[in-house]
């Protein structure tokens, strides 16, 4: 089904299979991803391919400096004829939620998606609802250089459990590009191949994959290692070492192992942990590169001899 599913997005979402793999694993492990590039490179796209071929409920929020919190999880709203108060469901009780451009909206609406990301649950009026089950936010951003946008803040971007960028296709793949605008090769032409249950029976393959003594060792040490490097001002929350180890998990059940490798870290780390680290004033101004600081600290991690 993983298979299955990763060659028909790439079909449509053409020359980035890393990215689709990627997110994939985010949804085995249920966890959310946050797709941050230059505005026309697929990222919609890209949501709105996997939205079609899974047979889930879907929403897509178009954030602005006006939307508002009850937007997105809803309102009470007080009915004449009964005398009473009914709440009115937000974009967010679906299942799928593509929150396009989450950071064109104020910081009070961006946080109305914490609790239904870290909880999978909503609160109105003291009344807290339980969010739909596989339960999934793709959000996607322009880079925070650009006119219009509030940057995320801390608690919003640790909620993420990989922020990806999807950069543009080589040469070939722009082709097929064209070929499929001409030829009509769209989302709205796919048909669902996933349901909630296989992906609810998927996620539970994944929980069930073993990671060792020694590996969740190896993770703990590339975790505090963020912390203790001076170039950082921030670094990896126990959330952030959770996230790595069930991306960790879903990348070993991608690769159709029971069992966690320290390959599979190393293969999620950068991605799980580089939006969650700052950068000190003085790692700017030798500019440092954050992506290739985690590299060297998962080299500098011991690998566990098993």
């Amino acid at each position: 089904m993983i298979e299955q599913l990763k060659a028909r997005i790439n079909e449509i979402f053409v020359g980035k299979e890393n990215v689709t793999e990627n997110v994939l694993i985010c949804l085995l492990s249920g966890g959310h991803v946050l797709l941050e590039d230059v505005p026309g490179v697929g990222k919609t796209t890209l949501v709105k391919t996997i939205a079609a071929l899974l047979d889930l409920s879907f929403a897509r929020i178009q954030f602005t400096p006006d939307t508002l919190p009850s937007d997105v999880v809803g309102v009470n709203v007080f009915n004449q004829k009964t005398g009473e108060f009914e709440f009115k469901k937000g974009a967010i009780m679906h299942s799928l939620i593509l929150a396009d451009e989450i950071n064109r909206t104020s910081p009070k609406t961006q946080a109305a998606l914490l609790e239904a990301m870290s909880e999978g649950t909503v609160s109105v009026d003291s009344k807290t609802y339980p969010l739909s089950s596989p339960f999934m936010v793709i959000a996607t951003q322009n880079p925070k250089e650009f006119i219009g946008t509030y940057p995320l803040p801390e608690a919003q971007t640790d909620r993420f459990m990989m922020r990806l960028s999807i950069g543009y296709p080589d040469k070939d793949s722009e082709l097929r590009l064209i070929k499929n605008h001409l030829e009509g090769n769209t989302p709205d032409k796919t048909e669902n191949i996933l349901n909630a249950d296989d992906i609810l029976k998927l996620q539970n393959e994944v929980k069930n994959v073993h990671v060792s003594d020694g590996v969740s060792s190896y993770i703990r040490d590339i975790i505090r290692l963020t912390r203790e490097d001076e170039r950082f001002f921030t670094g990896g929350s126990v959330r952030a070492m959770l996230h790595l180890v069930d991306a960790s998990r879903a990348h070993a059940r991608f690769y159709e192992r029971d069992f966690v490798k320290p390959d599979d870290v190393k293969a999620v780390a950068v991605n799980v942990l580089h939006h969650r680290l700052t950068l000190t004033a003085d790692a700017k101004i030798h500019a440092e590169d954050t992506d290739n600081i985690i590299q060297s600290l998962i080299l500098k991690a011991k690998i566990p001899m098993e």
